[in-house]
């Protein structure tokens, strides 16, 4: 068990994952985030925007962490950490990227949607993974009946949950976290709406305090 890794998805009610598109855009997101009581991001690296809005969080937002997503390539782990990055998340894996995962030395969370790419990522040390296409790969159903082979290993569902799902996915005791977008709509971004992304923000919070007691952070 990474313990980092842990102590980070401990400060996260949920996690949201945030696409940048602009790059002006990303400290006052972070902030609205924040705020909001989601300090934990993972910023995706799905648009050119990614890795210079990882720095600018990391060095202009208090109290975030912030990790880079949608990594798919080794050279990927190290432009996240050159950038700030403080995790690691992926989509998928490969034994490549699992092996610069093993060996980056940064919290590492790979993407799984099988049980055979878990018992992969187990081969690699990794015990804590990103269930992801969460909703299309057969939703906390499908999730509890992975878990139950493998009741070491931790989970983040990502993937098209909302709010409404939050509780079903919850109830699966080795769920650490939820990640998920619904609270950075776009029209509210591009709006530069941040009131609202922490009025969002908050009702997440407030929806897992709900379900599983205060999260710290």
């Amino acid at each position: 068990m990474d313990k980092r890794l842990h102590a980070i998805l401990a400060r996260a009610p949920v996690l949201p994952v945030v696409t940048v598109q602009h790059v002006e855009d990303a400290v006052p997101l972070a902030r609205a985030l924040v705020e909001g009581g989601l300090p934990v991001l993972e910023v995706t690296l799905r648009t050119s925007a990614g890795l210079e809005a990882i720095r600018r969080i990391r060095a202009e937002v208090d109290g975030a962490v912030v990790g880079a997503g949608t990594v798919t390539a080794p050279a990927g782990i190290d432009e996240a950490l050159a950038a700030g990055a403080e995790f690691i998340v992926t989509p998928g894996v490969t034994s490549a990227l699992l092996m610069s995962g093993a060996a980056c030395g940064a919290p590492f969370m790979p993407g799984i949607a099988t049980a055979s790419e878990l018992m992969n990522c187990l081969e690699y040390g990794f015990d804590t993974l990103k269930f992801f296409p969460a909703q299309a790969s057969g939703g906390a159903r499908a999730l509890k009946s992975l878990a139950g082979p493998f009741p070491q290993v931790w989970f983040c569902p990502t993937g098209g949950i909302g709010l409404p799902q939050l509780e079903e996915y919850l109830a699966i005791p080795t769920v650490k976290t939820v990640g998920g977008s619904w609270m950075v709509q776009p029209s509210q971004v591009g709006a530069r709406d941040w009131s609202a992304i922490t009025a969002l923000a908050a009702q997440a919070r407030a929806r897992v305090t709900e379900i599983r007691g205060p999260v710290g952070g």
